[in-house]
């Protein structure tokens, strides 16, 4: 959340909850198997609950991504649902380190939550945006964490959004992510395993061991030609790669009656084969992207 705080919004211009189900039903109809709920931070929604038990009666497999503030309330709610899989945003394993970077002081209870969801077996994934300056240092911490608990933490490479201040000084390439972790732990003792199918990330696991830990590499090496990836923004717009600086508005069409699928075939069509069409990845680029911050995609 930036410092500054937010330009806040009608509500009417977000999908209502029965439009979230409505329009995710479309997408199932049309083939897809597998629906994450992210943001921002989905849990906050005053119809959170609903919404995730809504999602859970469709043929999918539902997962979630949150900051884990909230998740001891939603134990209950995600097993009757169906979610096995929760990913957790966490970029400090440092309380003081992590309540700066997020400017709150949830440290505790976060990972509180994430032993939680480790005694009720979920499968837990540990989201670190690596960023230079800030948390580098931190990589090993996170690797040795996986020894022990069952958390398989994913190295993500900071990427450019509207307001992130994101400059080529703050990144950190997931070959240097590598670099780090080998300084401090012996080569031989991390083993390359194999990448489910569509998977974003090369994962590894420690010899020794339970967990897992991978990279990231949406800006250096980016995994397009196996991503299979759409976003349903908060605001009900498609965008079909998170590079992309086109969205299809599919809750305009639906409020008016209009079938979604021409909508929804025409967008997916036009997934560009990199970066969403920006191959030219450069300093020029990042310059004059127009690319609105997470913060406001939600999805």
């Amino acid at each position: 959340m930036p410092e500054e705080g937010i330009l806040l919004r009608d509500k009417k211009e977000f999908m209502t909850s029965e439009e979230v189900i409505a329009i995710a039903s479309k997408f199932v109809e049309l083939g897809v198997t597998k629906i994450r709920l992210t943001g921002g931070e989905p849990l906050i929604k005053k119809d959170a609950k609903n919404v995730i038990l809504q999602l859970g009666k469709l043929p999918i497999e539902l997962a979630i991504t949150t900051n884990a503030v909230l998740v001891d309330q939603f134990i209950d709610t995600f097993k009757e649902a169906g979610i096995k899989s929760v990913n957790v945003s966490l970029d400090s394993l440092n309380a003081d380190s992590f309540n700066q970077i997020s400017r709150r002081s949830y440290f505790e209870r976060i990972k509180s939550n994430i032993d939680l969801l480790l005694e009720n077996d979920f499968h837990v994934k540990v989201n670190a945006v690596i960023i230079k300056g800030t948390n580098e240092h931190e990589i090993p911490d996170f690797i040795n964490w996986t020894i022990k608990q069952n958390v398989h933490v994913r190295f993500i490479e900071f990427m450019p959004f509207d307001g992130n201040q994101w400059n080529w000084d703050k990144k950190v390439a997931a070959s240097e992510m590598m670099q780090i972790a080998e300084r401090s732990i012996a080569k031989e003792n991390i083993v390359k395993i194999e990448d489910a199918a569509n998977d974003t990330a090369r994962n590894y696991q420690l010899t020794n061991g339970i967990g897992t830990f991978g990279f990231i590499s949406s800006v250096t090496n980016p995994f397009c030609d196996t991503c299979n990836r759409i976003r349903l923004t908060a605001d009900g717009k498609i965008k079909n790669c998170l590079f992309s600086q086109d969205e299809t508005d599919l809750l305009s069409a639906y409020r008016n009656g209009t079938d979604l699928e021409a909508l929804i075939r025409e967008n997916i069509g036009n997934k560009k084969k990199e970066r969403g069409g920006n191959v030219a990845f450069d300093e020029n680029f990042v310059e004059t992207m127009k690319n609105r911050s997470m913060i406001s995609i939600g999805g």
